[in-house]
């Protein structure tokens, strides 16, 4: 068989969104030109969803074939797993899509919507890839999107700011990884995680693998939004287009996990070390350890505080990378099924939560409290979707974010020696429990405060309800029935 051909034949789903790229970027330059940009979105959108359900189906229909297959050492990987995940990244694609289509923030349409597709090119591409030069080639593809998408809402001075602040760090987080992966490819020879493992079998921790350990946390810091690498995440949130941030804070964390997870568990096989309470060795556990920690403590702390719907979902996002690397930490099989079933919940419901904020923002022009004052009686069913993914993030069952949380906290109880890593799992419960009040302030203000005298009811554009109401399904559907996620991993 041609090589080229197995190549494209692996990438389908990439190749298709590739087209889709070409289809909606002429559509919106020809047949949408001279249209409302209410009528370009909604155009352009169906476009981009149309494209997004063909490569899922191409990878659902591969995904039942059980299809196992490697192309160039490790640069494109294919198998059940992979497939699934990137139907989710598509699935995630689609809603970010659904609740753009009533924005007023550019006139750019198609450049918007191309530049989604585009992002969730390089993050599928990342999940496929096992060579550390394609994780690092697809992780700056998929960043360089994500870094326009934040400057992309010109009426308003932060998103330029935002978008400033995050391709420094950005920046700055690829030197470092860069760096480390460097630093490992001197010392085993190899860019496979596998060969790289092999590699570093018996050698132990010499001074460039730890160099190596600590220069690709801080690298990967920096994409997930851990402390003390999460200076851009609460900017770039609040400065972002509300749709645009909805895409950063789930389908970027999703690949960026799995990668994180394949990384350290495969890669750095053997440097492990410990994170066991007054037990601690040299690694990449204890290392992790401290990043988790600050994560969760900082995140939910600095939360409390913010007066900005957005910014506080930022810092709850840096607070649940901090529960997310306790995934990475177990180190075990059941370890990272319980971070990937987290990380595609909570996914699922930041992308909720940022509709509502969307819907909220374009109808009060702001996100602070006041703006969410009396939601409950200007739109009921907004705000009882708000209270779902709230209560989720803050991990109430029945809903995902509990069983999330339980299936996760379990398997690092179980993954520690003599519960060695209890500690860390304590700590987690703790901060969950002071998530509780920076969520229920916001349901507080939309369901306790009046609103203004005379603000009219809020009207929910159809897409974006539509988004809403399967989310918030999901978010319940999921955390009563867990089976049907964990069954694909």
């Amino acid at each position: 068989m041609n090589p080229y051909l197995d190549i494209l034949r692996l990438a389908g789903p990439e190749a298709i969104l590739t087209l889709t790229v070409l289809v909606v970027l002429g559509a919106d330059l020809t047949l949408l030109r001279g249209q409302s940009v209410a009528r370009r979105f909604n155009g352009g959108a169906f476009l981009s969803i149309l494209g997004c359900v063909a490569a899922a189906g191409f990878a659902g229909l591969r995904l039942q074939g059980q299809t196992d297959a490697d192309s160039l050492n490790g640069f494109l990987i294919v198998n059940p797993t992979i497939d699934f995940l990137k139907v989710v990244l598509l699935v995630l694609t689609i809603f970010t899509l659904l609740i753009s289509t009533s924005g007023k923030f550019t006139n750019h349409v198609g450049e918007y919507l191309s530049l989604i597709l585009l992002g969730t090119i390089g993050l599928m591409l990342l999940v496929s890839a096992t060579d550390l030069l394609m994780i690092f080639l697809a992780l700056e593809f998929a960043s360089l999107s994500l870094y326009i998408l934040t400057a992309f809402n010109k009426h308003n001075a932060r998103s330029s700011e935002a978008a400033l602040k995050y391709f420094l760090f950005g920046g700055m987080s690829a030197a470092f990884l860069l760096f480390g992966f460097s630093l490992l490819y001197g010392i085993t020879g190899s860019t496979n995680l596998g060969q790289i493992a092999a590699g570093l079998a018996g050698k132990g921790l010499d001074p460039l693998l730890l160099v190596a350990i600590v220069t690709t946390v801080i690298g990967f810091g920096f994409k997930v939004a851990a402390v003390p690498f999460h200076l851009w995440a609460p900017d770039a949130y609040e400065g972002a287009p509300t749709p645009g941030a909805a895409f950063i804070a789930s389908g970027s964390k999703v690949a960026s996990f799995y990668v994180l997870a394949q990384i350290f568990s495969v890669g750095f096989a053997g440097a492990e070390g410990s994170a066991v309470w007054h037990g601690a060795l040299p690694g990449w556990t204890p290392v992790l350890a401290v990043v988790a920690a600050l994560s969760m403590v900082l995140g939910n702390l600095t939360a409390i505080v913010q007066s900005s719907v957005k910014r506080l979902l930022a810092y709850s996002a840096i607070a649940h990378a901090g529960y997310m690397l306790l995934g990475v930490l177990a180190n075990t099989p059941t370890g990272r099924d319980g971070l990937m079933f987290y990380v595609i919940t909570y996914a699922l419901t930041v992308i909720g939560a940022f509709g509502v904020v969307a819907v909220v923002e374009d109808a009060t022009g702001g996100d602070a409290w006041a703006n969410f004052a009396g939601l409950s009686r200007r739109a009921p069913g907004l705000s009882l979707c708000l209270m779902i993914f709230l209560l989720s993030l803050g991990g109430i069952p029945p809903l995902a974010g509990f069983t999330g949380k339980f299936l996760l906290f379990s398997a690092v109880v179980q993954a520690g020696d003599n519960l060695g890593l209890l500690w860390l799992v304590i700590l987690a419960i703790v901060m969950s429990m002071v998530s509780f009040y920076y969520y229920l302030r916001v349901l507080k203000a939309a369901y306790v405060e009046d609103a203004a005298a005379g603000a009219p009811a809020i009207r929910v554009p159809w897409p974006t309800r539509l988004a809403l109401l399967l989310l918030a399904a999901l978010v319940i559907l999921l955390g009563c029935a867990p089976g049907l996620l964990t069954q694909f991993l």
